[in-house]
């Protein structure tokens, strides 16, 4: 089977992304999700996401349910896991 026959019914994806908002400025907009960081950490008090504000550079951070790391990981964005301290 050609390389081309193996692709052959497979169809373009659209790129993701993912609404935000700025608590700083108040401005709602829409990031790719290479724009889009998620830190995993222990419990859910350690767990966010995070983002430059594209209207005003403010640095943002809000937390993660689990919800939101299921959309954000099936959507591409980059995850760190975080260690807890010993």
């Amino acid at each position: 089977m050609s390389v081309a026959a193996a692709f052959a019914g497979m169809r373009s994806v659209s790129p993701v992304t993912f609404r935000a908002g700025c608590p700083e400025c108040r401005g709602s907009f829409e990031l790719a999700a290479g724009a889009l960081r998620l830190a995993i950490g222990a419990s859910s008090r350690t767990t966010f996401y995070s983002f430059t504000c594209p209207d005003c550079g403010s640095s943002v951070r809000k937390p993660a349910g689990e919800r939101i790391v299921e959309l954000l990981t099936g959507g591409g964005v980059r995850t760190l896991r975080l260690h807890p301290t010993l």
